[in-house]
């Protein structure tokens, strides 16, 4: 069958290129794309957020048997729901049961209300109730806009001028705009982080291997936040007893919680996990799709077809599909354009001296019209290795960066380095 994926980063790239090595698949389209893509499938000039649009190309593209939605935004405009609507198949979830990332108080309400374990929190409408609730906490404390801000709408505070700041830039100046209508007020908690990502039908669960991301822009996690600069797989951290902790408590209690509230849950969860110094592990985040940079280091240990696993999770019949991962580590290192996470470059000529089995994601690329490769946002490349270790796949990750150039890219050199 032919198949669209809608987005065009490097996450997508991932996905499409997994895709293209179905036999079940034919012709792949991605709708927005970027240039690594376009070595794999046809890119189509429609903005992910535009949803008449892409029901429109599906409809009006035969062959077309699948649509595969990978980022928040087509996610929790409902894309899903439009295509499924007119008898589309479409792996994700619907805008209802992606409100589990879309908006940070309904999901602390969901985990308050279930029982699944996070962290302490209050939420606010009100601005000057919001300042006079942080003038009476202790600090660090982490306020979050609401809804969705590209993973930059988390700021840490490490003190009451800070909080003050946030609460001002968020709500009154709407730094994320209408994201930051409301927003969450939440206890900081010391702990080691940990992504895992898993497939549901709604029912059944498949967890994916784990990883750990590194959102701050600067080595030793400092600077602002950013959607992700680098990750690597799996986590040292995620043992078989705390993979066990986590079903029971967490996993299948929130597929479980969203089919109680009418939000059946398809597609891909991703749990942002801490594991708290005194209390335990805990959710920090619910993504409701697969996460960026986290995908580009979990796909290439897939041993089963990702097609499969899409339809599984459509129809309901993810328990009865086996999924086999290959037993080696990943590791992703981001390379960005000058000033990201702000205000940054574009249309600077990229070069690429490619390694044979480093796998080159495309997040922010494009051809200029001489055909050159250029960049095109501000998280250009995801730079992946595979090896039998974390250590050596770092090793030819980082050996591989050195052969990629661009004017003013910037990447953390501490990705996957012990802690």
């Amino acid at each position: 069958m032919d198949i669209l994926v809608v987005g065009g980063g490097g996450r997508e790239h991932a996905i499409v290129q997994l895709l293209s090595r179905s036999t079940e698949v034919g012709k792949i389209y991605c709708a927005p794309g970027n240039a690594g893509i376009a070595e794999l499938a046809e890119c189509v000039d429609i903005a992910a957020g535009n949803i008449s649009s892409l029901v429109r190309f599906v409809q009006q593209t035969p062959g077309i048997g699948l649509t595969v939605v990978a980022p928040d935004d087509p996610l929790a405009l409902g894309l899903v729901n439009e295509l499924t609507a007119r008898g589309y198949r479409a792996f994700g979830p619907t805008g209802e049961a992606a409100l589990i990332e879309s908006s940070k108080v309904f999901s602390k309400g969901l985990m308050e209300k279930y029982g699944i374990p996070t962290a302490k929190y209050r939420s606010f409408t009100d601005s000057r109730q919001a300042l006079a609730y942080v003038r009476t906490q202790e600090f660090p404390l982490v306020i979050k806009a609401d809804g969705l801000a590209l993973g930059k709408g988390v700021i840490i505070c490490q003190d009451l001028e800070q909080a003050e700041r946030a609460v001002q830039e968020i709500m009154e100046d709407r730094r994320f705009g209408s994201a930051g209508s409301s927003i969450v007020v939440e206890e900081f908690i010391h702990g080691r982080e940990v992504s895992v990502l898993a497939f549901t039908d709604g029912e059944s669960i498949a967890v994916m291997p784990s990883s750990q991301d590194y959102k701050r822009v600067g080595d030793g996690d400092t600077g602002p936040n950013t959607g992700g600069m680098g990750t690597f797989s799996p986590s040292p951290l995620y043992t078989d007893e705390l993979h066990n902790q986590c079903m029971e408590s967490i996993y299948l209690p929130t597929v479980r919680a969203m089919r109680a509230e009418g939000r059946t849950f398809k597609g891909v969860l991703y749990f942002g996990l801490i594991l708290d110094e005194k209390s335990g592990v805990k959710v920090l985040e619910y993504n409701a799709r697969f996460g960026d940079p986290e995908t580009q280091v979990v796909l290439p240990l897939l041993k089963t077809d990702l097609l499969s696993i899409f339809n599984a999770c459509i129809d309901g019949t993810l328990d009865k599909l086996e999924i086999s991962w290959e037993q080696a580590s990943c590791v992703c290192v981001v390379m960005a354009s000058k000033g990201y996470p702000g205000k940054y470059r574009k249309d600077d000529t990229i070069e690429i001296q490619k390694e044979d089995g480093i796998m080159y994601y495309h997040a922010g690329t494009d051809h200029n019209k001489q055909g050159a490769l250029v960049t095109s946002g501000g998280r250009v490349l995801g730079v992946c290795a595979k090896a039998d270790t974390v250590e050596n796949a770092r090793e030819r990750a980082y050996n591989a960066v050195k052969g990629v150039k661009f004017h003013g890219a910037h990447y953390r050199t501490d990705i996957a380095l012990p802690r």
